[in-house]
């Protein structure tokens, strides 16, 4: 992987100035996603921030995952995720879970209610929320808040036992229910739920939430920069609160960023998970999907996707990101290192009919006209081809240069064309061309006879290789969807059961044709990729392609008029 550090952004600034004033001897950061779905493109900043920081001042990273709500999550999601870390081209330096630190947490969790910072309360979760307030008002206290330690005390030790049903009991934090910021206002820190766990099985019959674990989480391990999107700048007094009042020994910090929001992309993973689960996709990696796997599939590189979040660059701010960006770094990132090659898509049938019958010839054709050092290739040419349906016109508009009766064109590597004459089904559709062809005008002849204003690509019909296209398009119509916090437990999450996003699903996201490639193209395996000229760029399929009849995602078309921003 290219040695790339990170612009200069506050972050940066702030480990610099640790470092410098002996704060902190080594850099130790973590990148903890929930397993409760893929990782998606949004995920990859948080990556690349964490490991990248980590690396630029010779620290650590490790791989955390936060595992505290057993019945979202599996050990599916656990194999993804470290596959697409990987993928991206990083290496975690310890693999961690939260629920490796379940008796430390419960340990700490008695410690609050032993100083009288934590009890024991019966209020269902309807209840709480209603006594919590709002934004503007203040919270009131449960008529449970004054239990005494002793007895909250032995409450929490029969949750543990399991003597109570989900939702029977909970534990809170004993901090201001008038506090300005609603965080603070008692907010649960374990919960009921007699639920088996990936890691820890059946031990476990309670659990803590996610804004308890994570401070905790953070001090064991001796994290230095706790690096997390701004969601997470009001929890930020209620980590500093519980480091503190828990007596961790080490005292990590929050800084927050803003996330990565791109257009048209939904990145909460609840929706996304809905969407594989109602069959709207094919799978989390379906290669419409925005998670990782999805771009892998879709043809997508780890170096394109690591230039993108790289421009993104880091700040305070949120912001929406072009979709056109990321798609600019995939161009930038294959225009040299795949074959151009031709592929017809929505096939005419056209006739040569002064070429001899039984004659094949085999034509020289570069493979990549902008790399020398890909070389060349031979194609086959004969009497009968392929062409684009879009190429030929029974009545074309002005300034149509492509086929059209009595029009000449250039086949690419080939020969001028002239359309004579057309077959039409009992539907009025043409379905076959005559053309006749000019000996004298073969590609590299130097032919300099006259001149075509059209050059169309084309596939020889005997040898031609069936294959499958999918085009594709983003998944959801808006231009900014609707998001929704990563994690259980934030204040904003809320559950909806009918999900609006559904209605701003694209009905037009794939559209699959049946064409043909290249002869050389028999043989492709998934992850080949090819640029097919005037079309884009093609990855082989990894789930429905098969041998000699190859399925190709486009990964993006040719040309954009977007420009990167400038790093300052």
């Amino acid at each position: 992987m290219e040695n790339r550090s990170t612009p200069s952004n506050f972050i940066k600034n702030i480990i610099t100035e640790d470092i410098r004033s002996g704060k902190v001897k080594e850099v130790i950061t973590r990148f903890p996603p929930e397993p409760n779905g893929y990782l998606h493109i949004g995920h990859a900043k948080a990556i690349w921030i964490n490991f990248t920081l980590a690396d630029e001042f010779g620290g650590k990273t490790n791989l955390r995952f936060d595992d505290t709500n057993p019945v979202k999550e599996d050990t599916e999601y656990v194999q993804s995720i470290q596959e697409d870390v990987k993928w991206l081209g990083y290496e975690w330096d310890n693999l961690r879970f939260a629920s490796d630190y379940f008796d430390e947490m419960y340990a700490r969790a008695e410690l609050l209610i032993t100083k009288g910072k934590a009890y024991v309360d019966d209020l269902s979760a309807d209840q709480i929320r209603e006594l919590r307030g709002t934004l503007t008002q203040p919270g009131q206290n449960s008529p449970y808040r004054e239990r005494s330690i002793d007895e909250s005390l032995d409450l929490f030790r029969r949750m543990r036992a399991g003597e109570f049903k989900d939702g029977e009991k909970v534990l809170r934090a004993k901090i201001d229910m008038t506090s300005p910021n609603i965080n603070l206002r008692d907010p649960v820190i374990y919960r009921i739920s007699h639920s088996h766990h990936h890691n820890t099985g059946d031990k476990w019959c309670i659990y803590p939430m996610y804004t308890f674990a994570h401070p905790l989480e953070d001090a064991i391990e001796g994290i230095t920069h706790s690096l997390c999107s701004l969601e997470f700048e009001d929890q930020r007094p209620f980590y500093d609160w519980l480091i503190a009042e828990a007596e961790m020994p080490a005292v990590p910090h929050q800084y927050e960023f803003g996330r990565l929001n791109l257009a048209q992309t939904m990145t909460s993973k609840r929706k996304l998970k809905l969407l594989v689960d109602e069959g709207h996709v094919d799978g989390w990696d379906d290669p419409r999907m925005p998670t990782i796997s999805g771009l892998r599939r879709r043809g997508y590189t780890p170096e394109a996707i690591r230039s993108f979040v790289y421009e993104a660059g880091i700040s305070k701010s949120q912001g929406l990101v072009d979709l056109q960006m990321l798609e600019h770094f995939i161009r930038e990132d294959l225009k040299l290192k795949v074959p151009r090659t031709m592929a017809v898509l929505r096939p005419l049938k056209v006739v040569i009919t002064n070429y001899p019958e039984d004659q094949t010839e085999w034509l020289e054709a570069e493979n990549n006209t902008e790399n020398e050092e890909m070389g060349n290739r031979q194609i086959p040419f004969s009497r009968e081809i392929y062409i684009e349906r879009d190429d030929f016109m029974e009545n074309p508009p002005n300034k149509y240069f492509r086929l059209f009766p009595g029009n000449e064109v250039r086949l690419k590597n080939a020969y001028f064309i002239k359309c004579n004459d057309f077959i039409k089904d009992e539907n009025g559709e043409v379905v076959e061309l005559h053309c006749t062809y000019d000996v004298e005008t073969k590609s590299g002849s130097g032919f300099t006879g006259r001149k075509v204003k059209g050059t169309i690509h084309w596939i020889e019909a005997s040898q031609a290789v069936p294959a499958e296209f999918r085009l594709l398009e983003p998944l959801i119509s808006a231009e900014e969807p609707e998001s929704d916090p990563e994690v259980e437990g934030l204040e904003a999450s809320t559950e909806k059961s009918e999900p609006s996003f559904l209605d701003q699903l694209n009905p037009k996201s794939i559209e699959i044709l049946q064409g043909f490639v290249e002869p050389g193209l028999k043989d492709v395996v998934a992850q080949d990729k090819f640029q097919f000229f005037r079309h884009g760029y093609f990855n082989v399929d990894s789930r429905y392609s098969t041998p000699g009849h190859p399925v190709f995602n486009l990964i993006v078309s040719l040309k954009s008029s977007f420009q990167p921003p400038k790093q300052g």
